[in-house]
């Protein structure tokens, strides 16, 4: 098996992607972007990955269509896929939707030191009918302040939000990057006002640096 080369948007400083878990996510988020392939598989391990050749200075995202720390991943699944990530040089992203089960593989020593954490936090708001299965947004927060790793968060698709939970929600977090972006796939979500989205960039970029995604611009005009 080979590397995916990273073409996607979201992380312009991604290398590549490397996918030994596939299938459909246990958070089944609305908007998700893997929705608009069609049907997804039932999760699972994809034995023939651990033949991958991760090669060295890369900055690869780890199970870039799934959720590598969703409840319904074995504990068996991650650790060889992290134990795996050890063998090779590289940086390595993890992002999920359950930021505390990083923290606790993070505690046994599991996860690479070289390491790149993110969640999302698109709104300090609870939307059930959008959210589904994934921890609440404070629950998120709460747990990226237990982890020592670099951290960054995601802000996308933004929602409208209540500016002084979601400030400090972010706060809480301390990353060294924030990455904001809108909804690209029509989903119909409840989206912040012009005003109340650059107050908020005001305010973040007095403690974290601020990426600004493309299509951010939809809600900026």
């Amino acid at each position: 098996m080979t590397l995916i080369k990273s073409k996607g948007n979201m992380y312009t400083w991604v290398t590549d992607e490397w996918n030994p878990v596939k299938g459909k996510c246990y958070h089944d988020c609305s908007y998700c972007y893997m929705k608009r392939w069609g049907k997804q598989s039932p999760i699972h391990l994809c034995e023939n990955e651990f033949k991958t050749d991760l090669g060295a200075g890369k900055f690869i995202f780890v199970v870039s269509g799934s959720d590598l720390f969703a409840e319904n991943i074995s504990e068996d699944w991650i650790i060889k896929v992290l134990e795996y990530c050890f063998k090779f040089d590289n940086i390595y992203l993890f992002q999920s939707k359950n930021p505390f089960r990083i923290w606790q593989y993070g505690s046994y020593g599991f996860m690479p030191e070289r390491s790149v954490i993110c969640t999302t936090i698109e709104t300090n708001r609870i939307y059930p009918d959008v959210m589904k299965n994934c921890p609440i947004p404070e629950e998120r927060a709460k747990a990226m302040r237990l982890i020592g790793l670099n951290k960054y968060i995601t802000i996308e698709p933004i929602m409208d939000f209540d500016l002084n939970i979601m400030i400090e929600f972010i706060k809480m977090c301390n990353p060294q990057q924030v990455n904001i972006g809108a909804d690209s796939g029509n989903n119909h979500l409840p989206e912040p006002s012009k005003e109340k989205l650059l107050t908020l960039i005001d305010e973040l970029q007095k403690f974290t640096i601020i990426d600004q995604k493309r299509n951010l611009s939809r809600l900026l005009k």
